[in-house]
This record gives structure tokens, sequence and C-alpha cells, in this order.
């Protein structure tokens, strides 16, 4: 292997280093496709797991007329929009004009409840047995707006682990999985940039510093000296962007 085949490798190497540290910190997100069952059709599973109630996803991002259809996968759940006194709920949470669905405890596994959105903005909506140990999950009709927005949401102590997506990280994600988790305020009501756009904006300051790093030591040195150095240097960056992303969240 002669020197300029082994510079190039070294800095391809490099380069897939970022590519996949960017890749890693996106985890969590999916596009809603790949919860539509039929066209305009998503399902959102209802689970117990041990001491966990979840939506699966919890955030899901449809069009106006598209429908939800949720489905027992174990336990005994219901659907239900937050809206006063549907479900024992005390306020509204989902846009003015829209219809308020509640589908009853279903307790059968494979049972499901569907419902056609056809108001733009943000749900909210929980299930009655479980809604104060945090079984709640948000749907984005086109795009977000109505009394979810900007408003604390109720019954966020219960939730088992992770965060509460926001409408913006829906409406960019597409389908967010349980549990979600956001490094940038980008949970709950209002706040934050979606987490994606905070996770990328790390990935290329790592990519660009590798790059450098591994281009300025590669023309000097061997390319071991040159892999140490940028190992060290990989380790560096990582910690600045874990300790940064913990500090803006």
């Amino acid at each position: 292997m002669n020197e300029e085949t082994g510079r190039r490798g070294f800095l391809a190497m490099t380069a897939s280093t970022a590519a996949v540290g960017t890749a890693a910190g996106q985890e969590g997100g999916g596009d809603a496709s790949e919860y539509e069952v039929e066209d305009g059709v998503y399902e959102v599973a209802m689970v117990s797991d041990g001491s966990e109630y979840i939506f699966d996803p919890i955030g899901l991002h449809v069009e106006p007329g598209d429908t939800v259809r949720w489905v027992i996968e174990s336990g005994a759940h219901s659907a239900t929009a937050y809206d006063e006194g549907n479900g024992g709920a005390t306020e509204r949470r989902i846009p003015e004009g829209a219809e308020a669905w509640n589908s009853g405890t279903l307790l059968e596994q494979g049972a499901s409840f569907e419902y056609t959105f056809e108001e733009e903005g943000t749900y909210d909506y929980f299930c009655v047995p479980h809604k104060t140990l945090g079984m709640i999950g948000r749907i984005v009709c086109g795009e977000p707006g109505g009394p979810a927005e900007g408003s604390e949401i109720p019954d966020l102590d219960g939730l088992q682990a992770g965060d509460f997506p926001s409408s913006e990280a829906i409406v960019e994600g597409g389908a967010l999985s349980y549990p979600y988790e956001s490094s940038a305020g980008g949970g709950g009501g209002s706040g934050g940039l979606p987490v994606s756009v905070t996770q990328l904006g790390i990935g290329a300051v790592v990519f660009v510093g590798l790059a450098a790093i591994g281009r300025y030591f590669s023309d000097r040195y061997s390319n071991a000296t040159a892999a140490l150095v940028v190992s060290v240097a990989v380790g560096v960056l990582l910690i600045a962007a874990v300790v940064g992303t913990l500090v803006t969240a």
C-alpha cells in the first residue's frame, strides 16, 4: 500500500466515523409510512409492558382525511381524546371544531378502534385506565395548532421513560417511537428545537473537525500516528457534544 492510498483510506475512515456518530444520534424517529397498514390508515399499538403502559408510536404525523387505528397488543386500554368531561379529562387538547373520541376500554388482544382526522392541529389523547400512569400520546394532523400548543401537558408525571414530543418534532420525524428522547427542550407543549436539528448540527461539527484533523495529520505523519491522534480527538469532540447537548436541554 503506497502513501497516497493509505492517506485516502484514512480520510475515508475519518468521514465514515463521523457519519456513524451522526446517524446514531437520530435514533428514535421513523417515517410515518412504517405504521401505514393501508392507504391513509396508520396503526398505533397499545401496550402493557411490566410497569409501563404505552402508545407506540407516542407521536404520529398524519394528513387531513387519514385514519388512525389503535390496536391492543397487550393489556386493556382505551384511546380517548383530551376533551372536558370525556373519559375523565378536565380540559380540551384537540383543535376547535374537531370531534372528541373515546374508544372505551378494549379488553381483547387485537381489538381496535379507528378515528379519521379532518381538522388540522395537535391532538393529545390518553388511556382511561392508565392516564395517571403516563399512557398518553400525540397526533399532529397537517400543521400544529389548537389548545394543546403552548400549554402544560397533564399526566406527564406518570410517563415512565423518555419525554413527550413537541408537535414540531412529530412533524419533522413523522413517527416517534416510545420511549422518545429529546435533547434540546423539544418535549412538552412548546419551545425547543426538534431533536434531529440539534443532533445534525452536532454531527456536522464533529464531521468538519475530524476531516480537518485527519487531513492535517495524515499529511505529516504515518497513518498509525494520525489514527491515534484522531481517536483522541474523536473522544474529546464527542464528550464536548454530549456536554453541550445536556447544557442546552
